[in-house]
């Protein structure tokens, strides 16, 4: 089994303000495979640092548990700590004493320090299973999915277009614009609102790096950060995109109505629409 290391940090009166950490100390030193049990006033200073160092090499310690603040402010400065005592630095793990125990439990050190107890003892008890890890390089995808054809969107896509990424920007609607495409004017400016997104929107159609898929849905996502597969389905139109030159001929002779989604049904439309006045791509739809 494992030699496992125990460090209990005071965060100044942060935490031993409020938990006994004599008691804490004293409770780690008899959990199973734990060689040594330290507190200490700053354990992430440079002479804390230097006990979790000596011990590793005087103790043969094979697995640390450092019991002081979120790991969100330390972990990166423990893990270099003890990679430069020879060892790997995913044998680490932190227990966050401060903003689950002394912060939570101001008023109530009994019980903050009954539950400092319960949490070091689960951090011994994931420390005993950790297995070392080595960092490796992978190739990735260089390609970004960007979900949603609002201004956002929008902005986003264009933005890493030009940074070089190859960008699939897909909407659900048969238009790109979201919300801001039904506005008059921005807040707080009152600026004009399709003076703002129009260009951005055409733009988004130029862009040799912006593939832009409308009347879609992601329906599955699969993989890890770098190497995601994504299904996307793309809904008909009933008309043909590449042949659609948006002259409106076709809404002008069709005789039948229906609501006008882009008006949130306040008005009505033709069956056959071009989704709004300035619908990016500027392709008819069927409203089925």
């Amino acid at each position: 089994m494992p030699r496992i290391g125990v460090y209990v940090c005071h965060c100044g009166l942060n935490i031993a303000g409020v938990v006994d950490v004599e008691e804490v100390t004293r409770y780690a030193k008899t959990l199973p495979d734990v060689v040594v049990a330290k507190h200490y006033t700053y354990m992430c200073s440079e002479s804390g640092q230097r006990i979790i160092q000596e011990d590793i090499q005087a103790h043969g310690l094979e697995r640390i548990v450092i019991a002081a603040c979120s790991p969100r402010m330390h972990e990166k400065t423990f893990q270099k700590t003890v990679l430069e005592a020879g060892l790997n630095p995913y044998l680490l793990e932190i227990v966050n004493l401060r903003e689950h125990c002394s912060w939570p439990h101001s008023e109530e050190p009994e019980k903050a320090t009954e539950k400092a107890k319960e949490l070091v003892g689960m951090g011994v008890a994931k420390a005993r299973l950790l297995e070392p890890l080595e960092k490796r390089r992978v190739s990735v995808e260089k390609s970004v999915l960007v979900v949603g054809g609002g201004i956002a969107g929008i902005q986003a896509s264009i933005d890493l277009a030009n940074a070089g990424f190859k960008v699939y920007l897909v909407e659900k609607k048969p238009s790109i614009g979201g919300r801001m495409a039904q506005l008059d004017k921005t807040f707080p400016t009152l600026d004009c609102s399709a003076c703002i997104l129009t260009p951005k929107m055409v733009e988004v159609t130029r862009h040799p790096n912006i593939k832009l898929l409308t009347n879609a849905e992601v329906i599955n996502v699969s993989g890890f950060v770098g190497n995601y597969e994504v299904t996307v389905v793309k809904k008909p139109r009933y008309v043909e995109e590449d042949k659609c030159v948006g002259c409106g001929l076709c809404i002008e002779v069709c005789p039948v109505k229906v609501p006008d989604e882009f008006n949130e049904g306040l008005s009505y439309t033709r069956a056959i629409s071009i989704y709004s006045p300035h619908a990016v791509p500027n392709v008819a739809i069927i409203n089925p």
